[in-house]
């Protein structure tokens, strides 16, 4: 016999659309079966009826035969060879009665009683299991619906622990409710085969003992025949007694787990989460906008296939695109007084989707899947690899190192600082290498966000000037682009900054970088702000993306120290030394993260430190003129054979997204 589909038991728990999937199959599978068994049991009872007629009919003829006897014919003289003769008549259609009687009862026993068993037994306890399942499977869903709605803030640990019991209950009766229709379906796979021929051989035998013993009409060969399907029953018997063994362990295994798989969120304090993840699928809650101010959580299936997100309603064939995750930023948020909500956004900036998981673990785990896949690691040789050398970072915290500059001996644009105001050159690598205590102070604070709103209370009460929220420049700023002579713009990210205590050298670039990544990565911080940065003859302007307002701006004159990461190219970073009034100053060290390679911004940043010591000699400014390109208005032009792996830049100063 050819292998029987079954439905796999180990995959009634997760319960993924790819199993209701396959579980709507064999339910379409059941339901054709049940309508088809009803016509056939129609057939066999008119089989049936039709033989009790035949009894009937045989017994009404031999009780007519006999009462020849019995009537008063007029001209009733010679009859009696008549009546002898219809008297042997009636017993032989007595004879042939009892044949067909138990022809009739054999019908009964063999054909009809079988197929009735069948649907009245088999077929209605599919259909009841599939009702418990839909109503274990509703329980589960308004329990999770109960549970996703516990407040974050005001947390209840009692009615935490009674939502959760609650969750686990449902969950379990869910899962032996399954288990039980999986069961169910599986057997009838068997079942329906040995219900569409029991009957038939019934029926066939009986037919058979009824012409053998009325005349022996059938050859031995049909006897062989009938003797091969009975053993061929057996034999898809024995395997259904087998089977059914079989998945009475394989469902007593799978009950006997721990708890903890029907409880969410088991392992709150220290959960094993792989940060290492290039794919991750589960159920997430996603936020749907019905109004200006309401809003609704489906919970619905979401894998992750390449770069992108995809979603899988339950009972879908297939699931459909709903993020693209290439340079995408993903980020935690307080979303409706919900826990473990986070935030994907797109690359320009734009508000995706908000999503909730079930469990900080699970919570954790997509955060970190998202990011590893928008860096677009799965596009390299070995993933995985890339996904562990990209959250190794952490562990670089507890190694502190003397230098990151230390393997490459080229000399880049950012390794040599002009001093403006003694006209000195300072190069870098004169320098000895310090210690990390002595560049940044142990325990000093890291900045996560560009602004904070107690910086933007110091700019009221200082009296300065502000940046117009509406985006409109003013008339100053306009006219110092205007005179500019350097205009040149990337796309970045903020990764953070802190004080530090030297800027001698570059190296405290570095120990910035590996400070900062090595908190967000400790830390699970992955929300970046996306700014354009300008890099003008004058300044250094952080600007938003979407109201255009400045929301930092830097003297060119008081960075002093700016470089590339030497491994990371897409890591910048600059110090900016500050005098306030009273003498005091003070540097700070800010980090970024762009969409180019970090060595195009120091040579911008380069490049103006160098038109600003020109503008002193007007000699010198014309000479680094002709040695420099220009755009169509006279403004500088980045040179494009800065480095050989370097993309190209357009004119006008936007670069070229890598």
């Amino acid at each position: 016999m050819p292998a029987v589909d079954k439905l796999l038991l180990e995959e009634a728990l997760q319960d993924s659309p790819q199993t209701r999937s396959l579980l709507s199959v064999f339910e379409e599978d059941a339901g054709t079966l049940t309508e088809y068994t009803n016509q056939l049991l129609q057939a066999m009872q008119r089989v049936y009826g039709a033989q009790n007629e035949m009894c009937l009919a045989t017994q009404q003829l031999s009780k007519q035969l006999l009462a020849y006897e019995k009537q008063h014919f007029a001209l009733g003289k010679g009859d009696e060879e008549v009546i002898s003769t219809l008297h042997y008549f009636s017993k032989v259609v007595d004879e042939l009665n009892i044949l067909h009687s138990e022809l009739a009862k054999q019908l009964a026993d063999t054909m009809v009683l079988p197929i009735i068993q069948f649907r009245e037994k088999d077929l209605t306890e599919v259909s009841t299991l599939k009702d418990l399942f839909g109503l274990a499977s509703n329980e589960h869903d308004v329990s999770m619906a109960k549970y996703s709605r516990l407040p974050k803030r005001k947390e209840n640990e009692k009615l935490k622990a009674e939502v959760a019991k609650e969750v686990a209950n449902a969950r379990r009766k869910q899962h032996l409710s399954s288990l039980e229709y999986y069961c169910a379906l599986n057997a009838l796979q068997y079942r329906k085969r040995v219900a569409m021929m029991e009957p038939m051989l019934g029926y066939t035998r009986g037919q058979i003992n009824f012409f053998k013993k009325g005349a022996e009409m059938f050859s031995k060969r049909m006897d062989s025949f009938l003797s091969s399907v009975s053993d061929m029953v057996q034999s898809i018997q024995g395997e259904l007694d087998a089977e059914a063994e079989k998945m009475r362990i394989s469902q007593q295994d799978l009950i006997a787990v721990n708890e903890s798989v029907y409880t969410p969120d088991s392992d709150v304090i220290s959960p094993a989460i792989n940060r290492n993840l290039i794919q991750k699928a589960g159920y997430l809650n996603l936020r749907n906008k019905t109004g200006l101010v309401t809003t609704t959580w489906e919970r619905l299936y979401f894998f992750t296939q390449g770069g992108n997100l995809m979603c899988q309603p339950r009972g879908a064939v297939a699931g459909g695109l709903i993020q693209d995750l290439d340079n995408c930023s993903v980020m935690a948020v307080d979303c409706e007084d919900r826990r473990y909500c986070f935030q994907i956004t797109t690359p320009t900036g734009k508000v995706g989707i908000t999503l909730q998981a079930e469990s900080k673990k699970e919570y954790e785990e997509w955060i970190c899947a998202i990011n590893n896949i928008s860096r677009q690691i799965y596009l390299t040789d070995n993933p995985e690899a890339a996904a562990i050398k990209l959250n190794q970072t952490a562990l670089q915290a507890v190694t502190p190192i003397t230098s990151l500059g230390k393997k490459h001996e080229v000399q880049h644009p950012s390794q040599t600082v002009k001093n403006m105001e003694k006209d000195e050159v300072i190069p870098s690598g004169s320098a000895g290498i310090q210690d990390s205590t002595q560049l940044i102070a142990p325990g000093t604070p890291i900045q996560f966000d560009i602004v904070l709103p107690a910086m933007e209370f110091l700019d009221q009460n200082r009296g300065g000037r502000r940046a117009n929220p509406f985006g409109e420049s003013e008339d100053s700023s306009k006219d110092e682009e205007e005179d500019s002579l350097l205009q040149q713009m990337f796309v970045v990210r903020f990764l953070g900054s802190m004080a530090v205590q030297s800027d001698e050298t570059c190296e405290v670039i570095y120990e910035a970088m590996r400070q900062v990544l090595a908190a967000r990565a400790i830390h699970n911080i992955f929300r970046m702000t996306e700014s354009h940065l300008m890099v003008t003859s004058k300044n250094l302007r952080l600007i938003d993306p979407q109201t255009q307002v400045t929301r930092a701006s830097f003297e060119l004159t008081t960075v002093t120290q700016f470089a590339a990461h030497q491994e990371n190219r897409r890591l910048i970073g600059f110090v900016i030394h500050l005098s306030d009034t009273l003498g005091e100053e003070s540097m700070s060290a800010y980090v970024f993260e762009s969409n180019t390679e970090g060595e195009k911004i120091s040579y911008a940043i380069s490049l103006g430190k160098e038109i600003i010591e020109a503008q002193r000699d007007p000699e010198a400014l014309a000479q680094l003129m002709k040695s420099v390109p220009l755009t169509n208005d006279g403004k500088f032009m980045l040179l494009h054979d800065l480095s050989e792996e370097d993309g190209t830049m357009h004119e006008g100063g936007e670069e070229s997204e890598a």
